[in-house]
């Protein structure tokens, strides 16, 4: 079976429409160990393809067939790092944000955000005024134990991982609670009624036109899922609270064709004003870890009891299982814990992937399962229960994909072909266009990013 198939069968699509994916090969397309292209192709190839589909079901037609090119897919894996504000490059990591030397081995940290890199120090007992804290936490980090640290930051809130091999990976009882389920979570909630769509017709054909969608993600994953249903048409809400902050290159990189506001929903107003919204809603995207938006209401089942035929995605680093179930993380620390970081380091010290393919996989996926529970609501109805998880990405990445010596290609790899400009209320953006492709769909989104947090709290 290949990745795509692998795919697109753990979506519960039908086998016999995979010919209808089209691909082309490009040379030196994201070089690693592990088979990424591999997997982010196939990733960007079953969006694509659940796009089409979607499209068949709303036109009455057959389903388009649904283009795939190593090009378009690379660029948009580092879409983070081609992006341009007025000329200016994204800043990416944070200085704390790195691989560090322990006593006996590795840990990295994740402090991009301000409240993560006080946690970090503060837990480690590291001065915040320090003009270097980064030579003095390296001086802690050299005489305490790797794993000793990941759980002292993480007991205060912040973020550190201590390096694992694939093996180690394996028997640790998140490891194991990982690899016991499925690529792609797939639930019926209820037995709600079918709520028909209105037939498309227009240029380009846009499967998720109409539908509106609540986006409550953040950093990569979550965005890359709900940025795809933009492209496709919805009309997509992001919300964020008031009290987190967000980092501006991040906002203009992965909220093209959305619209972005705040609500503190521990606030009465505005706990009103999601009601409002979800009243009214399609589509809800979570990203925070599980059981953090649970006392808001907002667990799957709850949501679909207040708004029957609604369909719920819900992203998390570590899965809504295991020991791990209730703590954050990120793309590059999940690399770290599932082995990921040691197969493609060196002797010398650990490595990475490419680009933040776990993040960027995991997000075309969760747009795919989206568009297919939407498909399958219009024969059955029902509300609907998508789940997916970085570590469970990672899980398929090093144990579900042979390993493969690079194949004939068709052509060599310029980013600069699937590279855009557009102005905005940001500035001028140099951005990557979307990978997802298919016959007689959109070519780019209808709209540039605006303001993080400036338009109202209601449907468009």
């Amino acid at each position: 079976m290949t990745p795509t198939d692998f795919a697109w069968a753990a979506l519960g699509g039908d086998p016999s429409l995979v010919p209808q994916i089209s691909a082309a090969a490009r040379e030196g397309v994201l070089p690693a160990r592990l088979p990424v292209r591999a997997m982010a192709r196939a990733c960007v190839a079953v969006c694509a393809l659940a796009g089409a589909e979607l499209t068949a079901a709303r036109t009455g037609g057959k389903v388009p067939e649904a283009r795939v090119d190593d090009g378009a897919v690379a660029t948009a894996f580092h879409s983070e790092r081609h992006l341009r504000v007025d000329g200016r490059e994204p800043v990416n990591f944070a200085p704390l944000s790195r691989f560090w030397r322990t006593a006996d081995g590795w840990v990295r940290t994740h402090a991009n955000y301000p409240h993560h890199r006080e946690r970090l120090l503060g837990a480690l007992g590291v001065p915040e005024g320090r003009d270097t804290p980064a030579e003095v936490l390296a001086e802690v980090l050299a005489e305490r134990s790797a794993v000793e640290v990941e759980e002292t930051v993480y007991a205060a809130g912040g973020l550190a991982i201590a390096l694992r091999t694939p093996g180690q990976w394996a028997t640790h009882p998140q490891g194991r609670a990982i690899a016991a389920h499925p690529l792609v979570a797939r639930e019926r909630l209820d037995t709600a009624p079918v709520r028909p769509l209105v037939p498309l017709a227009g240029d380009p054909l846009l499967p998720a036109a109409g539908l509106r969608v609540l986006d409550l993600t953040r950093v990569i994953a979550g965005p890359v899922a709900t940025r795809t249903l933009a492209l496709l048409g919805a009309d997509v809400l992001r919300i964020d609270s008031p009290r987190l902050p967000e980092i501006d290159d991040q906002h203009a990189d992965m909220d093209f064709g959305k619209r972005s506001t705040t609500l503190d929903l521990s606030a009465r107003a505005d706990r009103s004003a999601f009601e409002e919204l979800l009243a009214e809603a399609d589509v809800v995207v979570t990203g925070y870890r599980p059981g953090a938006l649970d006392r808001f209401g907002l667990c799957p089942r709850a949501l679909a009891e207040r708004r029957p035929g609604l369909v719920v995605a819900q992203l998390s680093a570590w899965g809504d299982y295991g020991p791990w179930s209730g703590r954050r993380g990120f793309d590059s620390l999940v690399q770290v814990a599932t082995g990921i970081a040691e197969i493609e380091g060196s002797a010398e010290r650990p490595g990475a992937l490419p680009a933040q393919a776990l993040d960027h996989g995991t997000g075309y996926l969760l747009a795919a399962a989206v568009l297919r529970a939407l498909t399958e609501q219009l024969d059955d109805g029902g509300s609907r229960f998508v789940r997916l998880a970085l570590a469970r990405t990672a899980e398929w990445l090093v144990n579900g994909l042979a390993r493969q010596d690079e194949e004939p290609a068709d052509a060599s790899y310029e980013p600069a072909r699937w590279l855009a400009g557009t102005d905005s209320d940001l500035g001028r953006l140099r951005y990557a266009r979307s990978p997802v492709s298919f016959v007689g769909g959109p070519a780019d989104w209808a709209r540039p990013p605006g303001r993080l947090g400036t338009d109202p709290a209601r449907w468009a």
